[in-house]
């Protein structure tokens, strides 16, 4: 049976429209259960100690938040197990430069594409590397470590998050600077493990994102940091002066950390737990909390500024990257 040309139009835009009408009543009812926050790491980095306070605070807003850490290659793993998921709202990523820069540069065979698989949500804050040694080592500063490097070549080693991690492309980008292309790169399956190591002495340096842990163990005299890749000092520990004031001006580096959805979560969810954030970034107790975490706040971001920002972290490392010749797989 034929239907009127009318008709037959009336129907189609009718089944176009129902997906959309869907997701909008989705949309209104979010949200209805737990959400489920991936952190790309094992407990003990920057992310986990973001994480879990913004899970935190989220309760009386978006309702339970659970943290699983999923840490692996670099953070990919647990990325990919995101973008992986169903568009809904109830899996986000705490993700940004390390997760975005690893997959878009580092990566033959990427395990999810950072552009087109993840949606920006909402920045949440910056953090910053340090370069930090083992108390042993014999240097008081960050000029007396290069000279020490020089003078031990293929003794000493560091270690990092993970092949292709922030962490680990600050320490290659250091030994580019630094003049010290044998100190040895050692992975872990996260910054804690290697925080670990670093305090132990099996490793002489690592470069943590500097958190509050890091800086209790600098104040306790558990490891010493001797610069930051700050632009300025950074206001909870002024005392550590940044890369650029200890004579390696390239080495400034800031890592964004912020939410992300699987492409494909309604607008209108994205844009609830944007605002959600951006209300608890901008309470002075949480503020001050990552101020002195050594966490810059990020109180006015938006899904569009972090999806420029992320999309600038990509063209500021691409250069860096083909210079190192690196790859993760």
């Amino acid at each position: 049976m034929k239907l009127p040309r009318r008709r037959f139009l009336q129907l189609a835009a009718g089944a176009v429209a129902l997906p959309a009408v869907a997701r909008t009543a989705v949309a209104q009812n979010y949200p209805t259960r737990p959400i489920r926050l991936v952190v790309p790491f094992p407990p003990g980095g920057a992310f986990d100690a973001l994480g879990r306070p913004w899970a935190e605070k989220m309760k009386p807003l978006l309702g339970t938040v659970f943290v699983e850490n999923i840490g692996g290659s670099g953070a990919s793993l647990g990325a990919a197990a995101v973008a992986r998921a169903r568009p809904d709202g109830y899996t986000i990523l705490l993700g940004g430069t390390l997760p975005h820069v690893n997959e878009a540069l580092l990566k033959n065979r990427p395990l999810y594409d950072p552009v087109k698989d993840l949606d920006p949500i909402v920045a949440v804050a910056a953090n910053f590397i340090g370069i930090a040694v083992n108390p042993s080592v014999p240097a008081q500063t960050l000029g007396e470590f290069i000279a020490y490097a020089k003078a031990n070549p293929g003794k000493l080693s560091y270690g990092h998050a993970g092949i292709g991690s922030t962490n680990h492309l600050t320490g290659e980008l250091f030994k580019l600077l630094a003049g010290t292309p044998e100190i040895v790169q050692v992975p872990y399956r996260g910054m804690g493990p290697a925080l670990t190591d670093a305090i132990g002495g099996q490793i002489q340096m690592a470069t943590p994102g500097i958190t509050g842990q890091v800086l209790e163990f600098h104040r306790s005299g558990r490891l010493r940091v001797l610069a930051v890749t700050s632009p300025k000092r950074l206001a909870a520990a002024p005392e550590i002066p940044t890369a650029a004031e200890a004579g390696l001006p390239g080495l400034t580096v800031t890592a964004s950390l912020g939410l992300l959805a699987p492409s494909g979560t309604p607008t209108a969810i994205i844009e609830q737990i944007a605002q959600a954030t951006r209300t608890v970034v901008a309470e002075p107790p949480f503020k001050q909390m990552l101020i002195d975490a050594g966490i810059e706040p990020t109180p006015d971001s938006s899904p569009e500024k972090f999806r420029q920002s992320l999309a600038a972290d990509v063209a500021l490392w691409a250069p860096i990257v083909q210079a190192l010749g690196l790859k993760v797989d």
